[in-house]
């Protein structure tokens, strides 16, 4: 079973403030509650090839992974991807502006082997309740800023 979340929610900042903010990796332990540190393999600032460790815990297990930069539209798109672990992922961030905010949708999806494999109905489950909170951490730091 293939793992796919996609979460959205109106951050009520410009495009501009929110995807500079979450576009930047090294924030991500700020707003992302399960991620514990992040380290740059490669030299800021972000590009496409761009590569860092994350250090991070889901389900009561530590993770460590490198998230390598895929794609990139400043202002529009940020795609990484990992293939280490048990879990290969890509996450992704959309923005939009709106009245009001900006529309962020952050995704989550991979292919799970082994034990991960087993629990993914149970990893689809934490992971949108985690998002969801992410995000709105993410508008509470961007308020607190």
């Amino acid at each position: 079973m293939d793992v796919d979340v996609e979460v959205e929610a109106l951050i009520p900042f410009p495009l501009e403030d929110v995807a500079l903010y979450a576009g930047d990796p090294s924030n991500a332990p700020e707003w992302y509650a399960n991620i514990r540190s992040v380290n740059w393999r490669t030299p800021p600032p972000i590009a496409i090839g761009s590569q860092m460790d994350f250090e991070a815990t889901f389900l009561g297990r530590r993770l460590a992974y490198t998230y390598e930069i895929v794609e990139l539209e400043p202002g529009r798109r940020l795609v990484m991807r990992t293939t280490d672990g048990p879990f290969p992922m890509e996450t992704s961030y959309t923005w939009e502006q709106r009245p009001g905010g900006t529309l962020m949708k952050l995704r989550n999806r991979g292919q799970p082997s082994g034990f991960a494999r087993a629990a993914a109905p149970v990893m689809t489950m934490t992971m949108k309740r985690a998002m969801v909170t992410d995000l709105n951490r993410l508008s509470r730091r961007l308020r607190n800023r």
